[in-house]
C-alpha cells in the first residue's frame, strides 16, 4: 500500500495534548492531595492534529484546518505540526479563545488528574468565515475530506455543511468522526465512524449484538442521508453498513494490551487514505481494522506506521481468513505461531485432545480443569477418519467442522487444531506445550506425549471425570428413546 500521493484535508477541533510525569512521594500538608515532583513533560498534537499524525505515519499527507489561540500553547502546537514534515498547517488564529490544551499529570503509570484549558464560546462569525476560507483554499488539492468533531466548536452545523458541499462539488469522499448525537449535522457524508457508545446514543437503540448494531446504523444513516456507517466495537472489531449493501463485519485480534486511546483517530485516518487511494469501503475497513489493532496494542495515544499495518493484516488473515470470517480450526502453522507468541509473552500453554463428538458436561469440566492449569489452552480434535477408526463406522455423529465450531465457542479454549493420526503425538511434539491434560481414566503411563512434555520441563495433569457423562452413554439413551 502506497498512500504517498494521497492528501487529506482534515478539519476539526485541534488541541495540544500535554503529559506531565512525576513521582508521588507524600501528601500535601496544605490539603489531602498528593504532591507530585515533576520529572519530564511530553507534548503532541491532539484532536484533529492526532488524526493528521496518523495520516502521516501511514504514509499520506495532511492539511490541518482548525482554531488556535494567539498564545504560547498555539505556537507550540504549530511547531509540533511543522516538525512532522508531511502535515501542512492551515490553522486559523483567534483572539477570542485560548488554544485547547489537555494536561495530564501522571505518577507511577497512573493518571492523577487532567486539567483542560479551553473556551466554551460558540464559533464566532469571523472565525467561521476564516475557517471556510481555509477549507476553500485547500480542498482543491485534496483527495479526501475528513471532519474530526471533538465537540469543541469548530464543527458547527454551518461549517460542516459548507465543507461537505465543497467536497461534493469536487467529487471527493467525506469521512466524519462524530461527537454530537444528531448525525443529521453531517448530512451527505460518505462515511460516519462512530464507536459503539456514540452509535447507541445517536440511534437511541441497544447494540448488544450484530443485528442490533446494524439496525442502529441504518437508522442514523437514514437520518444523516449518509452513504455508510462504520461502527467501531472495541475488542469486537468493526461493522460496515452501506446504504445499498449488506452489513459486513471484521473481528479484532485478541491481544494482551487493549488501550483504545486514539484508536478512533487511527481508524478514520486509515479509512480516508484507503478510500482516497481507490479502495472500496469494505477494503478500507479491513485496512483500518488492522491499523486500529496496532495502536490498541500500545499503551497511551499512539500511531501506526504502514509496515506495522501490513504485518497486522497478515496476522489477521492468518487468524481469521482474508474476508474476516473466524475459522474454528487453526492450521498447524498458525497454532505454532500462536504458541510461540504466547510463550514469548511468558504465558503457560496447555494442550488436551479427544474426539469431542457430542459435547457434554464431562467435556466442559475437563476443559475447565485444563484451562485452570495454564494461561492458554490448545484443543486437538481427531479428524473424522481418525474418529471412525477409534469409535467405529457410525462415528462421528458430528463432522469435524461442526465439532470445531462448537469447541471454539467454549470460553476455556484459545485454539482448536485437528490431527489425522490415531494419536496427537506429532502435534504435541510440534507445539511442545507446558501442560498436557487428559481425563482421569488415563494413567501417566498411558498418556500419549507425556514423556516428551516432561522431558521438556512440562507437566502432565489427569483431570477428574464427571460421573455418568460420556458420548457413548448419550448415544445409548438416544437409541433407547430416553
Amino acid at each position: 500500500m502506497d498512500f504517498s500521493a494521497i492528501r487529506v484535508l482534515c478539519v476539526g477541533d485541534v488541541m495540544l495534548d500535554r503529559y506531565v510525569y512525576g513521582e508521588m512521594e507524600r501528601i500535601s500538608p496544605e490539603a489531602p492531595v498528593p504532591v507530585l515532583r515533576l520529572t519530564r513533560t511530553r507534548e503532541m498534537a491532539g484532536g484533529v492534529g492526532n488524526v493528521a499524525s496518523n495520516i502521516l505515519s501511514l504514509g499520506g499527507r495532511a492539511v490541518v484546518v482548525g482554531l488556535v489561540g494567539c498564545d504560547p500553547v498555539g505556537a507550540g502546537l504549530r511547531r509540533i505540526l511543522a516538525a512532522q514534515g508531511g502535515v501542512l498547517d492551515a490553522l486559523v488564529e483567534s483572539g477570542a479563545r485560548p488554544t485547547i490544551c489537555k494536561t495530564r499529570y501522571i505518577a507511577s503509570h497512573q493518571q492523577v488528574v487532567r486539567a483542560d484549558e479551553e473556551s466554551r464560546l460558540a464559533l464566532q462569525p469571523d472565525e467561521a468565515e476564516a475557517l471556510k476560507a481555509a477549507i476553500d483554499r485547500h480542498i482543491g488539492e485534496a483527495q479526501v475530506l475528513l471532519l474530526s468533531d471533538y465537540g469543541k466548536g469548530v464543527c458547527s452545523e454551518d461549517l460542516v455543511a459548507h465543507a461537505i458541499a465543497g467536497a461534493h462539488r469536487r467529487r471527493i469522499p467525506v469521512f466524519v468522526d462524530p461527537k454530537t448525537n444528531d448525525f443529521s449535522r453531517y448530512r451527505g457524508a460518505d462515511c460516519i465512524t462512530p464507536n459503539a457508545r456514540e452509535l447507541a446514543a445517536a440511534a437511541g437503540l441497544p447494540i448488544d449484538d450484530e443485528a442490533q448494531v446494524e439496525a442502529a446504523a441504518r437508522k442514523v444513516m437514514r437520518q444523516a442521508e449518509a452513504g455508510a456507517i462504520l461502527a467501531t466495537r472495541s475488542d469486537k472489531g468493526m461493522m460496515l453498513v452501506e446504504r445499498d449493501g449488506v452489513a459486513l463485519s471484521v473481528p479484532a485480534r485478541a491481544r494482551e494490551v487493549f488501550d483504545v486511546s486514539g484508536a478512533g483517530d487511527t481508524v478514520i485516518a486509515a479509512m480516508a487514505l484507503a478510500r482516497g487511494a481507490g479502495q472500496t469501503l469494505a477494503q478500507a475497513m479491513r485496512i483500518a481494522n488492522a491499523a486500529a489493532g496496532v495502536v490498541v496494542g500500545k499503551l497511551g495515544t499512539a500511531t501506526a506506521d504502514i509496515a506495522e499495518v501490513m504485518q497486522e493484516l497478515l496476522l489477521l488473515d492468518e487468524a481469521f481468513g482474508e474476508h474476516g470470517a473466524v475459522p474454528a480450526l487453526s492450521t498447524l502453522a498458525h497454532a505454532r505461531a500462536l504458541v510461540a507468541r504466547w510463550k514469548a509473552q511468558g504465558l503457560r500453554v496447555g494442550f488436551t485432545n479427544g474426539c469431542f463428538d457430542i459435547i457434554h458436561p464431562g467435556h466442559v469440566a475437563l476443559l475447565a480443569t485444563a484451562r485452570a492449569e495454564c494461561d492458554r489452552l490448545v484443543v486437538a480434535l481427531n479428524d473424522d477418519a481418525s474418529v471412525g477408526r477409534l469409535k467405529g463406522p457410525a462415528r462421528p455423529v458430528n463432522r469435524l467442522a461442526a465439532r470445531a465450531q462448537v469447541m471454539a465457542a467454549i470460553r476455556h479454549v484459545d485454539c482448536v487444531v485437528s490431527f489425522d493420526d490415531d494419536t496427537p503425538l506429532v502435534l504435541i511434539e510440534a507445539l511442545s506445550p507446558d501442560v498436557l491434560v487428559k481425563g482421569g481414566d488415563y494413567t501417566l503411563a498411558t498418556v500419549v506425549g507425556a514423556d516428551f512434555v516432561q522431558a521438556a520441563g512440562g507437566r502432565v495433569v489427569l483431570a477428574g471425570l464427571v460421573a455418568e457423562q460420556s458420548t457413548t452413554a448419550t448415544l445409548a439413551r438416544i437409541r433407547a428413546g430416553g
